[in-house]
């Protein structure tokens, strides 16, 4: 089973988004605490690319595609803004007190692989995990 939704880079259409994964999620065998932790990671790579792919225009496309395999789920979120460098991508150590990067670790505690594909224009971000 395969659902997209496409959205403006808007604050404002994080609540429908996240309405959307969870309503997907609903379907599979996750735990309470599973689906709570893939909705707050895909909430948290929208807000980044906001953020840092278009700089907080709020009128940018963003596209999420939902996708169930056999063995697993699978999250692609697209922009078409700035790339990040591969290496500013990695986080942060979560002991260090200070604001900024704990979200990637949010991202990467709640799916099994996060990758990254750098695209000719913005960049695919694909998180996946598995059933069961």
């Amino acid at each position: 089973m395969k659902k997209k939704v496409e959205f403006s880079s808007h604050t404002g259409n994080l609540a429908l988004m996240r309405g959307f994964v969870r309503k997907f999620l609903d379907g599979y065998p996750f735990s309470e605490k599973e689906r709570t932790l893939m909705v707050l990671g895909v909430d948290e790579a929208c807000t980044n690319i906001i953020r840092h792919a278009y700089q907080l225009q709020d009128d940018q496309l963003i596209a999420l595609s939902l996708e169930a395999k056999r063995d697993c789920v699978c999250m692609r979120l697209r922009d078409y803004g700035r790339q990040s460098p591969t290496g500013k991508m990695q986080g942060r150590a979560h002991d260090l007190i200070k604001p900024g990067g704990l979200g990637l670790h949010l991202i990467r505690s709640a799916f099994d692989k996060v990758d990254y594909i750098l695209k000719s224009r913005g960049t695919e971000l694909v998180l996946t995990k598995k059933l069961g």
